[in-house]
């Protein structure tokens, strides 16, 4: 995005971003939404050309370290994924009548895609991705895992970074997670 500072140079590198919801509601408080983001992950990753290297899904934003394999493009995913979960997020809220925040949620995101301009009806997430190309730079790559996999602690909702099944933590103590984590460095 021009706007961000953050920008992806090389569309095949390896890099670190974070997709932050509008207003930063806690929207994924809910499983149902955040299912919605893990099966759009696999999605992506079974025919999207992306390798996730580690990643957590917070209350109201999401951490990747990813690529994509060519021919696919990593600006290519980040615009398909965060156009995709945010309809369909938007449009499973306003369905759900047991949703006690539905209304005071959908109006926030269709004030703000009426604001900026950037989406038809509703938006989801905030415009960027914060984008740091971590090839080349192993140190960098160790301190944005640990970064991701310490974000549940440092939030009191666990006690080791493998309790949280929301991450790749789980997948770094050798166990399988919600989403493929196809690649390590």
């Amino acid at each position: 995005m021009s706007d961000d500072r953050y920008v992806i140079h090389d569309q095949f590198a390896t890099y670190f971003l974070t997709f932050t919801v509008v207003e930063w509601m806690d929207i994924f408080i809910r499983p149902k939404y955040k299912t919605i983001i893990i099966d759009s992950l696999n999605y992506c990753s079974d025919n999207k050309g992306v390798e996730y290297f580690a990643w957590v899904l917070m209350s109201n934003h999401l951490h990747l370290v990813a690529r994509t394999k060519s021919p696919f493009k990593i600006s290519d995913f980040i615009r398909d994924f965060k156009k995709y979960t945010s309809k369909f997020i938007a449009k499973q809220i306003s369905l759900d009548k047991s949703e006690s925040r539905r209304g005071w949620i959908l109006d926030k995101m269709e004030f703000i895609a009426r604001v900026t301009g950037r989406a038809e009806n509703f938006k989801l997430w905030q415009d960027g991705y914060h984008a740091i190309m971590l090839d080349n730079n192993l140190e960098m790559y160790r301190q944005k895992v640990n970064y991701i996999h310490q974000n549940p602690v440092r939030q009191l909702i666990v006690n080791e970074p493998a309790e949280y099944i929301f991450s790749s933590a789980k997948d770094y103590s050798g166990k399988k997670g919600l989403v493929k984590v196809t690649a390590y460095w």
